[in-house]
């Protein structure tokens, strides 16, 4: 998405014609999107509509789909990615998986120190997933996947993707030789048969340096929390 600066005559005609009632769109924002992901964001044009919108996102009633390619065949046409998350207490600020062997490596931490969210109980994660197609980036394997985020945690799709072997593309923290832990925190033993190898996942780095990462925002569902209308919208991925 654009900056808020980008294009100032497109931002002054969008606020008068979306203006609201606090006279500032930025404390109107009902959610945010994860980092470098383009795609649809709503605002509330009322305090109204922002309060009930905030209900709806905290009680999971908004239903939002992303699109992304991920590096590798995915096999099975769909699945769920059930795995739980935590801070990484190695690479913060990042999440990772936990895992029993994680968890026990945060014991005797001291919060004033590592901070209070590094010890806090893992998070249930689920994401949803289906095959669109399987393409290729000059001549690597590429995946083109619907991810839906049923919880909603930070990062969640990234890691998600990056712990069942196939992180998203141009993805420069969770993916190939990036600032997280590898494979979202898990062994290489633990991965799936189909994984996208460290090669092919080096060959996709290459092919796709200096570019914006490839999740997208897709579509967002929910019924307005006023006038009780059903609303969906969608928008096409620019990859």
């Amino acid at each position: 998405m654009p900056g808020k600066d980008d294009n100032p005559s497109l931002n002054k005609a969008v606020f008068d014609r979306f203006g609201s009632e606090s006279g500032r769109m930025d404390k109107m924002v009902v959610h945010r999107l994860g980092m470098d992901t383009s795609g649809l964001v709503v605002f509330a044009r009322t305090n109204a509509a922002l309060r009930g919108m905030n209900s709806l996102f905290r009680t999971r009633k908004v239903t939002r789909k992303y699109e992304a390619l991920v590096c590798g065949h995915v096999a099975q046409d769909s699945g769920s990615i059930d795995l739980p998350l935590m801070r990484d207490y190695e690479c913060p600020p990042f999440m990772r998986v936990s895992t029993d062997e994680h968890q026990r490596a945060l014991i005797g931490l001291d919060a004033d120190v590592v901070g209070k969210k590094m010890l806090e109980s893992p998070k249930e994660s689920l994401t949803t997933y289906e095959v669109v197609s399987r393409e290729d980036i000059d001549g690597n394997d590429v995946s083109r996947l619907t991810l839906t985020s049923i919880s909603g945690r930070t990062h969640q799709l990234n890691v998600h993707c990056a712990a069942i072997g196939h992180p998203i593309v141009g993805d420069t923290v969770y993916g190939y030789n990036g600032e997280a832990a590898a494979n979202g925190g898990l062994d290489e033993a633990s991965l799936p048969a189909d994984k996208a190898s460290a090669d092919l996942q080096q060959a996709i780095a290459s092919a796709s340096a200096g570019k914006p990462m490839c999740v997208h925002a897709k579509s967002i569902s929910f019924r307005h929390p006023v006038t009780k209308e059903d609303l969906s919208f969608d928008c096409s991925a620019p990859f």
